[in-house]
């Protein structure tokens, strides 16, 4: 998967595990599934999951990880299409333009044969399944080749290592069985008619947006050309597109209306303890609509970039970092939710080494 701030990677084993531990638990939903991990590990473990998340990108990438059933691809035909595309010769545009030399996200031979693909990629006579997987691909190649911490709202002093390989496709892994993709505003996706067994809950912690944030992949998803600010050349739509979530003003509102409205017999939520809400005011609205409550902290490390810490245009650094761990806390709510907390943890602990 791409770099991802709030990546859930060390999580996934517990949220699957206690997902499990619901009794007669067959469908989840992912309401904030960004690049679908969780979703992900949801699936393989044999659930019927339905993704959602305002993001093309990560329309993109569920499309071809959750919806596609790995049965129904013709991996042949897939490879064929991959190798077509790599074979382009890298071409001046967009990319090259933008993020090559009005910023330095990629080296400019990387950015031509990025653009070279996606452009190509449009002309394919590819089906929506096999269009959004080569998409992720080409996702996937460029965030192995960037030069970033991670994020996009800013570029490496220096180049990083990765930044001088050349871009390569590989087919992202594809699971067997159903899945569904959304594309919606979470308060929109709650108040529709469809129930699941559990939903697992990952809103936004802080003002960070993911749409600054991850503005080269909205772009190159969306394969447009839009007008571009600033040093890290985001998308101008990032000045206007805000999501009540990263409002401090606004975000309790917005989160109280999707966890009193959700429809799910089991709710699984995972906060960090550097947000906006306090354990104890998530916990109170957890039980308020659920009931029962079991709080589980995990120990995490912050993100790369805040352990780097922030430095200036001259690359000089800029005050001191004030801690490089945080805590995450993954909340369980329904019937039950000691037990099934108690029965997933030590399903966790048994399944991997001391």
């Amino acid at each position: 998967m791409i770099k991802y701030l709030g990546s859930k990677r060390r999580l996934v084993p517990h949220l699957v595990a206690l997902a499990q531990a619901v009794p007669g638990a067959r469908t989840a939903l992912d309401l904030f599934t960004g690049t679908t991990r969780v979703a992900q590990g949801l699936k393989a473990a044999g659930f019927t999951v339905t993704a959602n998340d305002l993001a093309s990108y990560s329309a993109v990438i569920a499309t071809a990880c959750i919806a596609t059933d790995a049965r129904t691809v013709r991996r042949a035909r897939l490879d064929a299409l991959a190798a077509e595309l790599e074979a382009q010769p890298g071409a001046r545009g967009y990319v090259t333009r933008t993020f090559c030399e009005e910023a330095r996200f990629f080296r400019p031979e990387n950015g031509m044969r990025i653009d070279a693909m996606r452009a190509h990629l449009d002309r394919l006579d590819a089906t929506p399944a096999e269009r959004a997987i080569l998409l992720t691909a080409l996702l996937l190649a460029a965030d192995r080749v960037d030069s970033t911490t991670g994020l996009q709202m800013a570029y490496l002093k220096q180049w990083s290592a990765r930044s001088a390989r050349p871009v390569t496709l590989r087919l992202p892994p594809l699971l067997p069985g159903p899945g569904h993709v959304l594309q919606e505003d979470a308060r929109v996706c709650v108040a529709r008619a469809d129930t699941y067994d559990v939903a697992y809950l990952d809103p936004p912690y802080n003002q960070h947006s993911y749409h600054s944030n991850y503005h080269i992949w909205e772009t190159l998803v969306r394969g447009d050309a839009p007008a571009a600010y600033g040093v890290a050349r985001k998308r101008a739509d990032c000045r206007t597109t805000k999501s009540a979530f990263n409002i401090r003003g606004a975000a309790w509102a917005a989160f109280r209306e999707v966890v009193l409205n959700v429809r799910a017999r089991h709710v699984l939520l995972s906060f960090s303890n550097e947000g906006f809400f306090t354990e104890a005011a998530i916990r109170g609205l957890l039980a308020e609509r659920f009931g029962e409550v079991a709080v589980v902290p995990v120990d995490s490390p912050r993100y790369v970039g805040a352990r780097i810490g922030i430095h200036n245009r001259r690359g000089e650094r800029v005050g001191q970092v004030s801690h490089v761990r945080n805590t995450e806390w993954i909340f369980v709510a329904g019937p039950d939710a000691s037990a099934i907390a108690e029965t997933a943890f030590e399903a966790v602990a048994q399944a991997v080494p001391a």
